[in-house]
């Protein structure tokens, strides 16, 4: 596969399509199964607010990887993405309930490199928090 937008089609300033993507504990259940990140701040919440949290928090790599998927979805193929980096800001609070917490992202192309290459800076908050920081990605277009 390759990807789906070409470099001669996107200019700084293009806006990908947003998405927002709900966390509830079950998510949670499933990442630590699939990661083996059993650690219980992500889901017992009695010993998350006993180390001090506000309740259960979402994986950071979870988070992170939710958030790419803005790019990877709008480039067409997740292999375009050469590079990645997030600096973890906030948690992402996980309440014990049917709605859970939903993260939310954008993204921009902020510079055309070359190669046919660009960078998407991206914006991910959950209930009005910046969630990540610093958080982007060098897309290889076609």
């Amino acid at each position: 596969m390759t990807a789906k937008i070409a470099y001669d089609e996107v200019e700084t300033g293009t806006e990908l399509p947003a998405q927002s993507f709900p966390v509830t504990r079950a998510t949670l259940v499933r990442y630590a199964g699939a990661s083996g990140d059993f650690n219980p701040i992500h889901w017992n919440e009695k010993f998350a607010k006993e180390v001090g949290l506000p309740d259960v928090i979402a994986h950071g790599m979870f988070t992170m990887a939710e958030a790419i998927r803005v790019v990877t979805d709008w480039a067409g193929d997740p292999a375009a993405v050469v590079e990645y980096g997030v600096r973890f800001t906030k948690p992402v609070v996980v309440p014990n309930d049917a709605d859970g917490a939903l993260v939310e992202v954008s993204a921009k192309v902020a510079a055309k490199l070359e190669d046919g290459l660009v960078r998407v800076d991206l914006t991910a908050t959950s209930a009005g928090q910046k969630v990540l920081g610093m958080s982007r990605a060098v897309v290889r277009l076609a």
